[in-house]
């Protein structure tokens, strides 16, 4: 009888730690460059996905987190992955990087060559998976909204977008092709060729459709 009552109990304890696994907040950190700095603000991205999280009574499953640099590149990332991210315990990890890896290198010949982003990268992720967090991996979006890639960063641009998304399928990550999905928005509703103001404030930085269609692209991702 004794041990009858002692296996109910062991059981019932069980039951009542997994409820508590079953309460907690799943913790998602954003981590990338100015996009990502900014997305944390009134209107940004990361606040605009949290705001429709609320709306759909989720709050209590998900709690987001901003880890954003401006001017970062890669192996910025990867510098401060210990105290930026690992610190903080997140469950999932979304990296948006890229961007200024490309741009950087020809408005301040600091950039990163393209077999050096694959290698910090590849760093970045394999820490972060190490450590038991999933990752998620987004593509660069834009450097220019003009839809017949006619923008000069155009090529690395494609080439380094291209070099994530099959490191995403070869590691089996999540993946968000802002690439992909930027140039066909631009396609369909930039009928003038803008460089600009579609998606972006200045060919980069996001405007208020921009936050919200990225938002909504990472919900897709993350849900």
């Amino acid at each position: 009888m004794n041990s009858k009552l002692m296996l109910l109990t062991a059981f019932m304890g069980c039951l009542f730690l997994l409820s508590f696994r079953g309460d907690k907040k799943k913790k998602i950190l954003f981590f990338g460059d100015s996009i990502t700095q900014a997305g944390v603000k009134e209107g940004g991205y990361i606040d605009v996905l949290n705001k429709e999280i609320n709306k759909k009574g989720l709050s209590n499953k998900y709690e987001l987190v901003g880890a954003g640099v401006s001017g970062n590149k890669i192996y910025d990332l990867y510098l401060r992955l210990e105290t930026d991210v690992l610190a903080q315990k997140p469950d999932v990890v979304v990296i948006w990087v890229g961007v200024n890896d490309v741009w950087h290198k020809s408005s301040h010949s600091t950039g990163t060559d393209y077999d050096k982003f694959g290698k910090f990268y590849d760093a970045v992720v394999k820490k972060l998976q190490a450590n038991g967090i999933q990752v998620i991996v987004t593509t660069p979006a834009a450097i220019g909204e003009r839809n017949d890639f006619s923008n000069t960063q155009d090529g690395d641009l494609n080439m380094y977008s291209n070099w994530i998304r099959q490191y995403a399928v070869e590691n089996k990550l999540g993946l968000v092709d802002l690439r992909k999905t930027f140039h066909e928005y631009s396609v369909a509703n930039n009928p003038k060729n803008e460089e600009a103001g579609i998606l972006t404030t200045d060919r980069v930085h996001l405007n208020e459709k921009g936050n919200a269609f990225v938002a909504a692209e990472m919900w897709k991702a993350i849900q």
